[in-house]
């Protein structure tokens, strides 16, 4: 095989492990594919390959009941390393990832981050502010600055710029989570995300002080939106618009309704959003 046969071989690697961190954003997150299909495409893949690692890690802990999931994550966080350090890899998602990372240039710190607060996944089921706010930090908000480190591009100002809105944008999306999910991190994982929260006695009164938290960072996290290139701020739009959707039907129910049952977006107001959000786009109000 001569370099140009060699080299078009590799790329099909490339692609095929794209592919793959393409296929489990589609099987895993509507919303997500969705918000993705609506950047420029040039920066769909990148946003595929991180999702794809991070989902996989999130599988590790909350779905690989009956397996050894502490040997399990400490493999993949294993093999993380040696993707990083050979720039190759044969876990196709692991090699998205790597490829992205070096591409964009990544902070191993902020990957190192995730990993520690998937682990703590494993051990810890309830948290202090201090716990929470890190464990915040490490699962939902470095992933937004993952991602926006491929919607500058090394524009290194820029993205010192938007860090903030882009760290509140990822909590407020993971505080949402942990309430629409309050009832089965509780009953199926035993865990308690949320400090000082008793649900057993889930009251009106903590569920509205978590809302406000919440609606907080929703409000810093739209201002850095406006300030996104166009090739991002209409993908990450409707990713925000479907969950302040979200999260506005959860405020609407009562602590006993939510410790019912999952509350949800259909497809069909997801599709709407998505039409809103182009429209929004193309009259220049976005």
């Amino acid at each position: 095989m001569n370099s140009s046969d060699a080299s078009n071989s590799l790329a099909l690697y490339h692609q095929t492990a794209i592919g793959c961190s393409r296929l489990i954003t589609h099987s895993y997150s509507t919303s997500f594919t969705l918000g993705i299909q609506a950047l420029h495409p040039r920066i769909h893949d990148p946003i595929y390959a991180i999702y794809g690692f991070v989902r996989l890690a999130d599988e590790i802990v909350d779905t690989f009941h009956h397996y050894p999931k502490s040997r399990l994550l400490q493999e993949f966080w294993d093999d993380m390393h040696r993707t990083l350090l050979q720039g190759i890899s044969l876990n196709p998602v692991l090699h998205a990832f790597g490829q992205t990372v070096s591409k964009y240039e990544i902070p191993l710190s902020l990957i190192e981050a995730f990993m520690q607060s998937m682990a703590t996944d494993l051990e810890q089921t309830e948290h202090q502010e201090s716990s929470y706010q890190q464990y915040i930090f490490g699962s939902a908000e470095v992933v937004g600055l993952m991602c926006l480190k491929v919607f500058y591009e090394g524009n290194t100002d820029l993205y010192d710029q938007l860090s903030e809105p882009t760290r509140r944008l990822g909590a407020a999306f993971q505080k949402v989570n942990f309430l629409r999910d309050i009832r089965s991190d509780w009953q199926e994982r035993g865990r308690i995300y949320f400090p000082n929260v008793n649900l057993t006695q889930f009251t009106v009164r903590e569920k509205q002080q978590i809302e406000s938290d919440i609606d907080a960072d929703f409000n810093v996290a739209y201002q850095g939106i406006l300030l996104l290139p166009a090739t991002a701020r209409q993908g990450v739009h409707l990713a925000y618009a479907y969950y302040y959707k979200l999260f506005r039907k959860i405020q609407r129910v009562s602590p006993v309704q939510l410790m019912q049952g999952r509350i949800r977006v259909p497809n069909r107001i997801k599709l709407l959003l998505l039409g809103t959000s182009y429209l929004k786009s193309g009259l220049g109000r976005l």
